[in-house]
């Protein structure tokens, strides 16, 4: 996968994002952070604090909060992942 998304269940942001990505075929793997041990440390360390959400980290170790869909097939070009 080129990136992963950290979400939860009941955030909008994260739904609107994960529908919009679907719309241009996108697709990445998804850790609910409420869900799994340790990864809302992951999402804290990238957020200054913060427990944001939708945080999207890529394979080349960068991260975005709350991107559009835009910003993020953007990203994946700049990577050359499709």
């Amino acid at each position: 996968m080129s990136f992963t998304m950290y979400s939860t269940t009941w955030c909008g942001y994260c739904t609107r994002l994960k529908n919009q990505l679907a719309e241009l075929n996108i697709t990445f793997n998804e850790i609910n952070i409420e869900e799994v041990p340790g990864t809302a440390e992951i999402v804290e360390t990238v957020n200054g604090g913060n427990r944001t959400v939708p945080t999207l980290v890529y394979s080349d170790g960068t991260a975005m909060t709350n991107p559009s869909a835009k910003q993020v097939a953007e990203k994946l070009e700049s990577l050359k992942i499709h």
